[in-house]
């Protein structure tokens, strides 16, 4: 009975977000495609004491994830640690092309989810941001997978505002854009190590981000 009353406003959010994403969708209001501040390939090759290495997908899985623009590199640390980072923009979502979130894909791709929070890293001048971060598996691996939306000014981590907030812009600014960001690290050796690299990483990532990602 209780987790019956629990799901009962998830699925009431979960229409409505629907609902205005099937109105947004068929509007007439024209909406902009607003490009990035500056292509993805200038993001710094050196984060710190990070240094990158780029790793292009194939022509097909970019075409079938709909970006406009997106960055794929391994950064390793110079103890060797290592970490992966995405960026994928939309000049517009529109359409039915828009950002896929990994709390969806990752499963589809064999990954299991293990545990999962809610992140809250500093990102400069008394902000911070909330992000998401899953422990995933496959076999015998165990991974640690944190990302968020960038989207038109914010960091968001939840789905649903990240539609409601996209929807609201849609009708005010005329305006769809934004990313997807996710940092992506092997859990070898500590974990506790790990996601304190990764949220140092992600701070020194935040530094730059504004740079590309338009508020």
């Amino acid at each position: 009975m209780l987790r019956a009353m629990l799901r009962g406003p998830r699925v009431a959010v979960a229409i409505a977000v629907l609902a205005a994403g099937t109105v947004l969708l068929h509007s007439a209001n024209p909406v902009e495609r607003v490009p990035l501040r500056r292509p993805l390939r200038e993001f710094p090759m050196v984060l710190d004491q990070w240094q990158g290495t780029d790793f292009p997908f194939e022509a097909r899985l970019v075409r079938a994830a709909g970006v406009d623009d997106y960055l794929n590199r391994r950064y390793t640390n110079r103890a060797g640690h290592s970490l992966e980072l995405y960026i994928g923009y939309y000049q517009s979502q529109r359409t039915a092309q828009g950002i896929h979130s990994p709390k969806n894909c990752l499963p589809g791709a064999g990954w299991e989810p293990i545990r999962s929070s809610q992140l809250s890293i500093p990102t400069g001048s008394g902000r911070t941001a909330t992000v998401n971060e899953y422990i995933v598996a496959k076999g015998r691996e165990r991974d640690l997978v944190v990302y968020w939306f960038q989207s038109r000014g914010r960091s968001e981590a939840s789905e649903y505002r990240t539609k409601l907030w996209l929807v609201k812009d849609a009708v005010i600014r005329h305006r769809t854009d934004g990313a997807l960001v996710r940092v992506w690290a092997p859990l070898s050796g500590s974990e506790e190590r790990v996601q304190a690299r990764a949220q140092e990483f992600i701070q020194v990532l935040f530094s730059h981000l504004n740079e590309f990602v338009p508020d």
